[in-house]
Parts: structure tokens; sequence; C-alpha cells
């Protein structure tokens, strides 16, 4: 009981990257540079800098920001791109940049969600192995991915097939190279990695 107490005292401590400040910088499409503190949700789509006020910049005047997460370590650069999500206006969102190439990018959007496969012994833990130590509660932090290909963003379904499909030409050789290095088609990190191939084999 005292061990579950403790446990639930560490979970609700928790943060994931959304909710804390980083050390980053803003570049506006002005050609302005912020520097400070910088903190992001993608749910609503803004990114804000702390100083002796908190400022709310939109994608519609941000080029991209940058922020370096010591939580997880690491630089992540994010872009304001124009997307199309539920009609055809495309309106400015932004993106994490994963990898680019002169063929395609591999972008994404994170999100939190909570784990309603139950509070077993693996459901509840599992977390991307990019992202730090499992989660011992119900939350996990979980990714919609993007290509950036022929000149518009395609959402990405996280199935095999639909990998392929994007990357038709050398799907033989991705296949290959997934299968040698035992990668996933629908984790961050092993994306990363098969995308980075292809633009390499291209």
């Amino acid at each position: 009981m005292v061990l579950l107490m403790s446990l639930g005292g560490f979970v609700s401590a928790q943060q994931f990257p959304s909710q804390i400040w980083h050390d980053g910088r803003i570049t506006t499409t002005d050609g302005e540079v912020y520097r400070g503190k910088v903190k992001y949700d993608l749910d609503n789509n803004v990114v804000q800098l702390q100083g002796q006020t908190i400022t709310t910049f939109s994608p519609s005047t941000v080029t991209y920001f940058e922020i370096f997460d010591e939580y997880y370590g690491g630089i992540r650069t994010f872009y304001s791109l124009p997307y199309a999500q539920s009609t055809d206006y495309e309106v400015p969102t932004f993106f994490e940049l994963l990898t680019e190439g002169d063929n395609i990018a591999l972008l994404c959007r994170e999100y939190i969600t909570t784990d309603t496969r139950g509070m077993g012994m693996y459901g509840p833990m599992y977390m991307n192995p990019m992202f730090g130590p499992p989660m011992m509660a119900g939350n996990k932090l979980a990714f919609d991915y993007y290509f950036f290909k022929d000149g518009r963003i395609q959402r990405y379904g996280q199935k095999k097939k639909e990998l392929f499909e994007f990357m038709d030409d050398k799907s033989d050789e991705v296949n290959l190279f997934m299968r040698k290095n035992r990668l996933s088609h629908d984790k961050r990190g092993d994306l990363l990695r098969i995308t980075a191939y292809y633009n390499q084999i291209k």
C-alpha cells in the first residue's frame, strides 16, 4: 500500500515535454529572434515565450522554433507549415521535423493520450524508447506522423503497406533494411532511421 502511494506520487509529478519550459528560441516571419524559456502546445497550435510576461505566438507569425529538451535530451525543431487538416483550406500548423532529405521529410505532431488497455503489468508502462523511461500511469506520449513529399504534407497512417507506398520506388531495399535492423513501421526512432535510409539510397 505504501509502495503504491509512493508510485502514485511519482506519477503525478511526471511531466511530458509540452508541459514544461525549455531553453529555446523563436524565429518570427518578420525575421525577429526571441530567446528564452519556450513552451509549446500543439493541441492549441501555439508556442509561448516566458519573460516578464508570457507572450503567445501562433503559427501564422512564426517561421520555426527550437527547444533544447533537457528532460529527454537533444535539440528539437518545429516548423510552421501550411496544412489542410479537416478541410481543403490550408492553415499554418506546427510540425516537428524529425529528418529531411532531398526526396522526403518526416514530420510529426505529438499528443498525450490515455492508455485504456487496462492497468496490467506491461500495458500502461509502454512509452517510446526515444523519450525516456516508461510511464507508470495510464498516460503516454503518442505521435501522428506525416511525410512531406512532392511538395505537400501527407499524413501517414502507421501501416507498413502505406509506408512502402510512400517509398514505392525503393520499397524492396527499405523492407530489407527494416528486417535486417529489426525496425518497426510505427515507432518514432525507427521511422527516423527508415526515412534517412530512403533519402540516402535515393
